[in-house]
């Protein structure tokens, strides 16, 4: 039988690991079919796509009210924008779970690290559940969990590339030393790329662009569910040791015939 196995984050209990993304859809009218599919609990949205006084002509439309909405701070480049920025969702009714993205480089979209810390402790300390969307660097990840943050969120390559686990071993080395929910957010480009970071031991995985841009979405967020679920059940299976290279047979080859 198995194992009972709940995703905790800021005392929230979710039974699917896999977050989803409202972002780049051709029309979000997918988006409720979507969601549905990937069977994702948490599902986040720009609060700078949100129409408060028009909700009907937002993406907060297409959102269920059965998932966990995590608004995320897009557009925010200091600390103070993003504590902002969640004030304005809060207020409006969308709940105190919160992404922090901070980002002040145009080019390649990386976070800020030193302001998401920042705006962790200001956020922890107005009641938010902050999960923070950064660079993948220990020392970092370190001054979040002090600052406040539920959770982490390293990407695995420039976010929208569907490039893949490009920070692998960055990564890794977060999921083996922070005792916190370690989610992999950005880059991911496909579910066997989703199930080697469960396979990692990642808490969960956040995919927006990868199913956003998929010939057929629907499908496309069914297959990541599948995959995240796999990935996770080899992780907690245990992954057999890697050999150095020569063959070892599983059957033995001495003893045939007697």
């Amino acid at each position: 039988m198995k194992q009972e196995d709940t995703l905790i984050i800021g005392g929230r209990e979710f039974q699917s690991r896999l977050f989803v993304g409202t972002g780049k859809f051709s029309d979000d009218a997918l988006i409720p079919d979507m969601i549905a599919r990937s069977g994702a609990q948490v599902v986040t949205a720009a609060v700078r796509r949100m129409d408060f006084d028009a909700p009907q002509r937002s993406v907060l439309h297409y959102i269920p009210k059965t998932v966990t909405l995590m608004p995320n701070t897009s557009g925010a480049r200091t600390a103070e924008e993003a504590l902002r920025i969640a004030r304005l969702a809060r207020a409006a009714g969308c709940g105190n779970f919160i992404k922090i993205e901070v980002i002040s480089d145009n080019t390649y979209l990386l976070p800020d690290n030193e302001e998401t810390a920042r705006a962790a402790r200001l956020l922890s300390e107005d009641g938010f559940i902050p999960l923070c969307y950064m660079l993948p660097d220990l020392y970092a990840a370190r001054r979040m969990r002090d600052a406040g943050a539920a959770a982490i969120m390293p990407l695995g390559a420039p976010i929208g590339t569907n490039r893949g686990l490009r920070t692998k071993e960055m990564v890794q080395i977060l999921i083996d030393e922070i005792d916190l929910p370690v989610v992999v957010d950005a880059g991911i480009g496909k579910p066997s790329e989703a199930a080697e970071a469960m396979e990692m031991g990642a808490a969960a995985v956040l995919v927006n662009t990868a199913i956003a841009s998929a010939n057929d979405p629907i499908c496309m967020a069914e297959a990541f569910a599948k995959a995240v679920e796999a990935g996770r059940t080899a992780y907690l299976a245990g992954l057999g040791s890697v050999g150095d290279g020569k063959a070892s047979a599983s059957s033995p080859l001495t003893g045939f015939l007697h």
